[in-house]
């Protein structure tokens, strides 16, 4: 507890034309990971641009270790199909938290994340203050497959008694 910054909120919205992986269609659910910590959403039945709307919240101590996406096609009787991956940083959402921001009208544009060979961004991103706070919207392509998006939300959230950032 000592070593923790805070916790990221990540807001899994929705996936985009995701592979199929059964006969028409498929059953996906989104893992998180970052170090030890693994979450996952909820499987959406039969849906290639399913709507999660999940909110999963990882423990952050490390704010340059990496966080990686999984999707996966829900099968019954066999292992879970691979439907995708990504990578992300939160390197960048950090430094703009770490600015404590205050009195910036609403969405504001704090700074812009471009897509990369480093990322697996399928547009720009941008950082924001909206609602007294700092979000950052993603959009992360998929790979290892055919096709496929991801789009997400970062927010912050401090925890008192936690390391300052």
């Amino acid at each position: 507890m000592e070593n923790l910054l805070g916790l990221l909120r990540i807001h899994v919205e929705k996936g985009v034309n995701l592979a199929i992986r059964d006969v028409m269609s498929s059953d996906p659910y989104v893992v998180i990971k970052m170090g030890k910590q693994k979450l996952k959403t909820r499987v959406v039945k039969k849906n290639l641009n399913p709507e999660w709307n999940d909110d999963l919240t990882l423990s952050i101590s490390d704010p340059h270790a990496p966080v990686h996406l999984h999707v996966y096609d829900k099968d019954t009787f066999s292992l879970d199909d691979k439907m995708g991956d990504a990578d992300f940083s939160i390197g960048p959402f950090i430094e703009a938290v770490k600015m404590r921001l205050t009195g910036l009208p609403n969405n504001t544009i704090v700074t812009k994340v471009l897509p990369s060979r480093q990322n697996c961004l399928a547009e720009e991103s941008h950082i924001v203050w909206k609602d007294d706070k700092v979000v950052q919207n993603l959009v992360l392509r998929l790979r290892n497959v055919e096709c496929g998006e991801v789009e997400l939300q970062l927010n912050w959230i401090d925890i008192p008694g936690s390391r300052h950032l």
